[in-house]
């Protein structure tokens, strides 16, 4: 400010000097040429431009005071001189340095790029003319925006370094300071509600003992008015409509380091509802209209209520087109028997058609994988359930991590829209050759190629090779989830599998398994889905010493070597916004295996799974889960084979015991399986700020409970075992992880317990 004030008197003196100079030594004269003197970077013909006088003018005594003002507006210049020489019009300037380079230190709240935007949009840049009154406004500035963070401790300082041709190297020294923190925030005015209430759910405050990582305590101007908002939204969706903030003090001791905040409300009285009506245009049935309403006579008051009422109202007329409703509550107030009448006007506006869909930021599947599920047409009516159904479908496929449908107005036109498809891909598939440790397999070593868009088609191929001292498993197969245009998927795969069952606490003996397999799938409406899958499989016995006597009597009984022919039957309903790290919605699977006539084994598997999902608020995902399931043999075979028995322990089961060792033991003391299954969990899952995107990290608190029975008869929830923990959860370019530390409960001194687990290639 003061560099500004001693320009304009340096440029008035030179004005009054120079006038006095023309008006005592010379008249008018015409100006014979005009000479630039002291450029440095700035081309002449620059200059030219912005003097207001030419070669073959008459100067006058005026004249040299708007030379001199104009040139001083361009802000190039730092000084400027006018003399005359036998009809030359002398200007003589000294240019205003060049920024050659801009460096920032220090700055840590503020990223560098939101500080260089700042500064470009001021004239602060490389090769921008350097202006130090814009110095100081820029310091200025600055400190209002670390003022808003809370902290009132930071020092900025701007140092330029001069340099050759006029340049300068500027550099802005940032000490950010501590922030000051909140102490406490006082209410006062209020006798409806209780400070605790009030502040429950202010992001302003002493942080909960518990929210390690939470900067409740750090004074924040925007996280302060949020809290006001929130504040104002208690009262009126309460009823109570004339409820003001009167004022708002921030202190701050002399220190710098402790913040003292006091709000001032007056709550005013209590309204209730006294009529509610519909106006306006219908185009929708006025019953159906009024069923939509979330607000009856004789209620309190909401404003929650209220928008609730009108965004309904809004999504049914989008329904049918109508993309750009309004809805405008309008209430008039009785002050005096406190009621309020609440007129809902409904503007529909034109009915909207969908000229085109543009799909974007999908860089590895093509735009047909994301076009076959939308629901919403290109030349349709707009609708908006349709184009919501369009969003939870492509979220929910595996290779999507987030998904945007913009609506998007044609200029000059009120009736046709565009819809803009913005995907964000996540990995779909992987490769590696190498080795791995598993807790419960051992050294595992693996050759995998899986891709779930395989070449950006949306199918499904995986080639797996799997070696380790409990299985040995050569797997391939191939699924189109759009064999026909109407979603009929259908899939083809064969595998080998050799396992050693003792290595995976199961039994002593070891099975050889090759079969053939195929898959229908049919879709029912946008969540459920039927699907048919029938497989040759054969599969090979070999016994080892200590063969169990339950094995050793099945095989007596039914033989060693099998050929089954077997159909399943799958039922699917799946409303979750995403199969990987959801947040809401359910999934359920029921299915049914059964051996058709010709198979060496008869039998039957029934099962249940389940998974719901609920957010609790932006941070925290209640979840719960279960799996039920039976099976028994029929015709001649003798019990459910043992190697189809139901198992549980270990990840994605009853977590903290080693996998498969649940439920009855066989003679030897190894775990045999059972008929029946029955295992549940409940857990909590929350993102920890800072550590890494809630999209690809996540943590959680879980118990699990569950077993297995000889039958459903021997049931007895005594006999339950159970655990509780916490888990994490990532995602990789090798796929899911997932680990756990759980401790278990009513647990048997003959289980094997496992604290520590994890789990790779996990759907979460």
């Amino acid at each position: 400010m003061v560099n500004v004030i001693i320009r304009i008197i340096k440029t008035f003196i030179l004005s009054l000097i120079l006038l006095c100079v023309s008006t005592a030594s010379a008249e008018p004269f015409k100006i014979r040429d005009i000479v630039i003197e002291g450029l440095e970077r700035i081309e002449p013909g620059t200059v030219f431009t912005y003097i207001p006088v030419k070669v073959g003018d008459v100067f006058t005594d005026t004249d040299s005071a708007e030379v001199i003002r104009e040139l001083y507006k361009t802000e190039l210049f730092s000084d400027v001189v006018l003399r005359l020489e036998d009809s030359v019009l002398i200007v003589e300037i000294k240019e205003r340095p060049g920024i050659a380079s801009l460096d920032i230190i220090g700055n840590k709240d503020i990223p560098d790029e939101q500080l260089i935007e700042s500064l470009t949009d001021i004239g602060i840049a490389p090769g921008r003319v350097l202006n130090r009154s814009v110095l100081d406004r820029l310091e200025n500035e600055l400190l209002q925006q670390y003022f808003a963070r809370g902290k009132y401790n930071v020092q900025i300082k701007t140092v330029t370094t001069e340099l050759a041709r006029n340049r300068v190297d500027v550099e802005i020294q940032i000490a950010e300071g501590k922030a000051a923190k909140i102490k406490s925030v006082n209410i006062v005015g209020n006798s409806i509600y209780k400070d605790k209430k009030l502040k429950k759910n202010f992001e302003s405050g002493n942080k909960p003992f518990w929210r390690i990582w939470a900067d409740n305590d750090k004074y924040s101007k925007q996280r302060l008015s949020a809290d006001l908002e929130q504040l104002r939204s208690q009262y009126l969706n309460t009823g109570y409509l004339k409820f003001t903030v009167d004022s708002t003090q921030v202190s701050i001791t002399p220190d710098k380091k402790d913040i003292f905040i006091t709000i001032n409300v007056d709550e005013g009285d209590q309204y209730t509802l006294a009529n509610v009506k519909l106006a306006g245009a219908f185009e929708v049935p006025e019953d159906e209209l009024n069923d939509l309403l979330e607000v009856e006579v004789g209620e309190i008051f909401s404003r929650s209520q209220v928008v609730a009422s009108s965004t309904r109202i809004s999504n049914r007329l989008g329904e049918d087109g109508y993309a750009f409703a309004r809805v405008n509550p309008i209430p008039e107030v009785d002050d005096e028997t406190k009621t309020v009448n609440l007129t809902f006007f409904i503007d529909p506006g034109k009915r909207v058609y969908v000229r085109r869909v543009n799909v974007l930021g999908n860089r590895y599947s093509r735009d047909e994988v994301f076009r076959r599920e939308l629901r919403q047409m290109e030349g349709g009516w707009y609708s908006q359930s349709g184009i919501e159904a369009s969003r939870g479908r492509i979220q929910r496929l595996g290779f999507v991590e987030a998904v945007e449908i913009d609506t998007v107005q044609i200029p000059g036109e009120d009736d046709i829209v565009d819809l803009n498809v913005i995907v964000t891909e996540r990995l779909a598939g992987s490769f590696s050759i190498g080795a791995g440790l598993s807790d419960s397999q051992g050294v595992v070593v693996t050759t995998s190629v899986s891709q779930d868009n395989f070449l950006g088609t949306g199918k499904q191929v995986s080639f797996r090779i799997n070696t380790s001292k409990v299985n040995t498993i050569y797997d391939v197969s191939y699924s189109d989830p759009y064999y026909t245009i109407d979603g009929v998927s259908r899939g083809f795969g064969f595998s080998y599998i050799s396992t050693d069952a003792e290595e995976a606490d199961i039994s002593d003996f070891d099975s050889d398994q090759f079969s053939l397999r195929a898959n229908y799938g049919i879709p029912l409406t946008e969540v459920d889905r039927v699907s048919v899958v029938g497989d040759v499989r054969t599969t090979e016995i070999t016994t080892k010493t200590n063969i169990s006597d339950e094995i050793q009597e099945f095989l007596d009984d039914n033989g060693r070597d099998f050929l089954n022919f077997n159909i399943a039957g799958n039922y699917t309903h799946d409303s979750r916004n995403r199969r990987i790290f959801g947040t809401k919605g359910l999934f359920h699977r029921a299915t049914l295996e059964l051996s058709v006539p010709l198979s060496d084994l008869e039998y039957y598997k029934v099962s249940h799974e389940h998974i719901w999902l609920l957010p609790l608020n932006d941070t925290f995902t209640f979840a719960t889960r279960s799996e039920i399931g039976y099976g028994d043999s029929f015709g001649s075979t003798t019990d459910l084979p043992f190697f189809e028995k139901f198992r549980a322990g270990g990840a994605g089961s009853v977590r903290g015991f080693s996998d498969n060792t649940l439920g009855p033991q066989d003679s030897q003391d190894d775990a045999f399986g059972g008929n029946f299954l029955t295992t549940a969990g409940a857990e909590l899952y929350f993102p920890i700020p800072a550590l890494a995107e809630a999209s690809r990290l996540r943590f959680g608190i879980f118990a699990d409970v569950g077993n297995v029975y000889v039958d459903v008869d021997d049931f007895e929830t005594s006999e339950l075992r159970g655990s509780a923990g916490f888990e994490v959860n990532f995602i990789t370019g090798l796929g899911g992880i997932s680990m756990s530390i759980a401790s278990p409960f009513n647990d048997d001194e003959d289980d094997e317990t496992e604290p520590f687990q994890f789990e790779l290639g996990t759907s979460f």
